[in-house]
C-alpha cells in the first residue's frame, strides 16, 4: 500500500525484522568502515531507502537478506567516493607541492586575510601561513607537522575552504568577484575589481 508521496508502508513483519537488527547491522557496518558515526549514517541512509522500497517487502527475513545486500552496495559506494576524494585531494596535494608561489598573486592578496587567519582552527592557519604565504611545499610542512603529505594536502584543502567562507563573510562581494586591491577594513573601504 502506498500513501499520497509514492512511500510504500512496510508490514509489521518487515518492520520488526529490520529494527530487530539494528544492532547486527550496525556491527556489519562498524567492522568494515572502522567508525561507529559513520556506520550510523550509511544505516540511517540505508533505512531511509527501506523506506522509500516500502510495500515492495513482504516477509522479514527476506528483508533481512535484502537490507544485508543494500548495506553492502553502500558500502561500495561509501569506498569509490572515498577513493575518488582521495585521489583527488593527493592530486591537490601535488600540485601544491609542484607550483610556487605566484608573484602577481602575492602582491594582490587581500589585506583581510592576514586578520582573518586567526579566526581558523591553528592548524589550518599554520597550513595556509606556510604553503600559501611562504610558498613552502606541503611534504616539507607535513613533514615538519609529523602528518603524511596526503593528510596535509586534506587539511589544506579544509583550511582553504574555511577561509574562503570567511572571507565571504567579512568582505562579501569583495571575495566573491576577485579583489585586487582591497581596503574593506578601512572607512569608505571597497575594492579595485578586474574588469
Amino acid at each position: 500500500m502506498r500513501d499520497e508521496e509514492g512511500v510504500g508502508e512496510l508490514s509489521p513483519a518487515v518492520v520488526e525484522a529490520l529494527v530487530g537488527n539494528h544492532r547486527r547491522f550496525l556491527g556489519f557496518l562498524e567492522r568494515r568502515v572502522g567508525s561507529r558515526a559513520l556506520a550510523e549514517e550509511l544505516l540511517q541512509s540505508a533505512y531511509v531507502k527501506t523506506l522509500e522500497k516500502g510495500g515492495e517487502l513482504e516477509d522479514g527475513e527476506g528483508a533481512v537478506t535484502w537490507f544485508y545486500r543494500l548495506l553492502r552496495n553502500a558500502l561500495v559506494d561509501h569506498y569509490r567516493r572515498q577513493g575518488a576524494e582521495g585521489r583527488a585531494l593527493e592530486r591537490e596535494a601535488r600540485e601544491a607541492s609542484e607550483v610556487g608561489p605566484d608573484p602577481e598573486l602575492t602582491r594582490t592578496v587581500c589585506a583581510c586575510l592576514h586578520d582573518l587567519l586567526p579566526t581558523l582552527k591553528p592548524e589550518y592557519a599554520e597550513l595556509v601561513r606556510q604553503v600559501d604565504l611562504e610558498g613552502r611545499s606541503v611534504p616539507e610542512v607535513a613533514r615538519e607537522a609529523g602528518i603524511t603529505a596526503n593528510n596535509a594536502g586534506v587539511r589544506l584543502h579544509r583550511a582553504r575552504q574555511a577561509l574562503k567562507k570567511q572571507l565571504e563573510r567579512s568582505c562579501g562581494t569583495c571575495a566573491a568577484h576577485g579583489c585586487l586591491d582591497c581596503t574593506c577594513g578601512q572607512p569608505g573601504g571597497g575594492c579595485k575589481t578586474p574588469a
